[in-house]
């Protein structure tokens, strides 16, 4: 399993440690990452997902996770998410 955030397409980052000597080591820098299951209003059933903290906070900030979904660029979401928010876009547009 990837260490991605479905949602949001964080993954971990490379990068320096720097000591007051300024001596470098080098890092790994990886997201928080939660395994969560969210509610999907307009589908009427719940999805678990591994998404970040930060990505939770603002799926809660937008609305929930079909206002998160819909307003998402396409090029973030893992192929789950994406095929999720299809469903959710089709059953939008039937209503």
């Amino acid at each position: 399993m990837a260490r991605r955030c479905e949602l949001t397409g964080k993954a971990t980052q490379t990068g320096h440690l720097v000591s007051h000597s300024n001596r470098k080591t080098k890092t790994v820098f990886r997201p928080n990452l939660v395994n969560v299951t969210l509610q999907s209003d307009t589908l009427g059933r719940s999805v678990r997902l591994r998404v970040s903290a930060n990505a939770l906070r603002t799926v809660d900030h937008r609305g929930g996770l079909d206002a998160f979904l819909v307003k998402a660029p396409a090029g973030d979401l893992s192929t789950g998410a994406l095929a999720l928010k299809r469903d959710i876009e089709k059953k939008l547009a039937a209503n």
